[in-house]
């Protein structure tokens, strides 16, 4: 089963090194890890996308609430959020076939963001099955290179979601200068 994890992080060198090697040592596949700063520079937000089923799901959020630099952990099992891929991808594209692709990016509301003689550059930002219904589309036209970010995702309005670095029994050792609960963002 698929399981989207955030995890609020101290933004500091190694943090990312810290939690691939949780996944590493514990064998635990990620299917997409994310790292992007917050609206706290102090702060930086990962979302990872593994897919588990529950007992694996439960170990990887609390092997994540237990490392230092990890403030909180949210886990949008069972909760409504809004997640989001994009895709650049140049699809093969000559006079002939041009008109034929932008019309498939345009039905998905994609961007063409280069044109070159013989190639087209879309950009696309929508879910994992909007983008792979996409890219299959264009498959047969010719995909000559592409890139994506990976999952980014935040819950829907205020809701109950769950955390589990508030639940931890040892104390937090924090960096100097880490932000204190009540700094943190409330998503």
């Amino acid at each position: 089963m698929r399981h989207v994890i955030s995890a609020l992080v101290i933004n500091e060198p190694g943090v990312l090194a810290n939690v691939a090697g949780m996944f590493a040592a514990r064998g635990f596949n990620i299917d997409s890890l994310v790292v992007g700063r917050t609206e706290n520079p102090e702060l930086s937000r990962m979302t990872i996308v593994v897919n588990a089923d529950d007992n694996t799901l439960e170990q990887v959020r609390k092997q994540l609430a237990k490392l230092v630099p990890v403030v909180k952990v949210r886990d949008f099992k069972d909760v409504s959020y809004v997640e989001r891929d994009m895709v650049l991808a140049t699809i093969a594209a000559g006079p002939d076939t041009r008109n034929e692709v932008i019309e498939i990016v345009n039905l998905f509301r994609g961007h063409i963001v280069d044109v070159g003689k013989t190639s087209l550059m879309v950009q696309l930002a929508g879910t994992d099955d909007k983008i792979e219904a996409m890219m299959e589309l264009l498959k047969p036209y010719g995909i000559k290179e592409m890139a994506r970010t990976g999952v980014i995702a935040m819950p829907r309005g205020v809701q109950n979601v769950r955390d589990d670095s508030e639940n931890k029994s040892k104390p937090r050792v924090r960096s100097k200068d880490a932000p204190s609960a009540p700094a943190l963002p409330p998503s």
